[in-house]
Order: structure tokens, then C-alpha cells, then sequence
């Protein structure tokens, strides 16, 4: 069964940091995996991910919004995936989720919500002004 357990969320001021991490079981990190955020009354939006071509590179997707703000990294040997957050903003506030897609390639790109199959429980970041 795959499960996929968010952490790292938490209360910090503008300009501050955070690093989420997105624990997997029952499944391999290696396939297209991203992170998405939902605010309160606002759609959940894609907000970093990873997608990988048919002959297998690999490349990161971010949203406009976090562009050189996020990083998002894996580690296969642990089976984890990690958002870094620096620089963040009142406008970052939100519930943080991770998902991964059954296939290794996200079908409707890397931060679109149809291309994931599964979908972890959240962790709240709150950026204060």
C-alpha cells in the first residue's frame, strides 16, 4: 500500500526557512512526485515537481511564485522527497501536500493535480509578516 507521510511544516516569520520532507512506502521515489499547496478558500496549486521524459532525464517544474525560492531534491536511498523553502512569504501560508503518480512520467505535467495517483495527508506552514 503506498502511503506518503508529510513533515517539517510550521510556524515562521517572512524571510525565513523550512524544509518539508515527504516519506514513501509501497512506492519508489523515483517516479514523477511533486509537492502542492492549498490555502484556505483557493484551489490546491502545484507548486514543485519532478518529471522524467521517456528516455529518463530528469527535470524539475516549479511554480512561478516560488521560482529561486524552492528547491525540491530526492533521496532514492531513503526513499524521500524535500521541498526547501527560503525567502518565504505571508503568501506561502498554506497546507502543504506531496503526491506521486503510479507512472514515472506525470501525464498532464508535474504540477498539474491530474497527474497523481496519490496524495499525503498535508503539513501546515504559516509564514507571519
Amino acid at each position: 500500500q503506498v502511503q506518503l507521510a508529510e513533515s517539517g511544516g510550521g510556524s515562521v516569520q517572512a524571510g525565513g526557512s523550512l524544509r518539508l520532507s515527504c516519506a514513501a512506502s509501497g512506492f519508489t521515489v523515483d517516479n514523477c512526485m511533486g509537492w502542492f499547496r492549498q490555502a484556505p478558500g483557493k484551489e490546491r496549486e502545484g507548486v514543485a515537481g519532478f518529471y522524467i521524459t521517456s528516455s529518463r532525464t530528469v527535470y524539475t517544474s516549479y511554480a512561478d511564485s516560488v521560482k529561486g525560492r524552492f528547491t525540491i531534491s530526492r533521496d532514492n536511498a531513503k526513499n524521500t522527497m524535500y521541498l526547501q523553502m527560503n525567502s518565504l512569504k505571508p503568501e506561502d501560508t498554506a497546507m502543504y501536500y506531496c503526491a506521486a503518480a503510479r507512472e514515472y512520467y506525470c501525464n498532464r505535467g508535474a504540477l498539474a493535480r491530474q497527474s497523481y495517483n496519490y496524495w499525503g495527508q498535508g503539513t501546515q506552514v504559516t509564514v507571519s509578516s
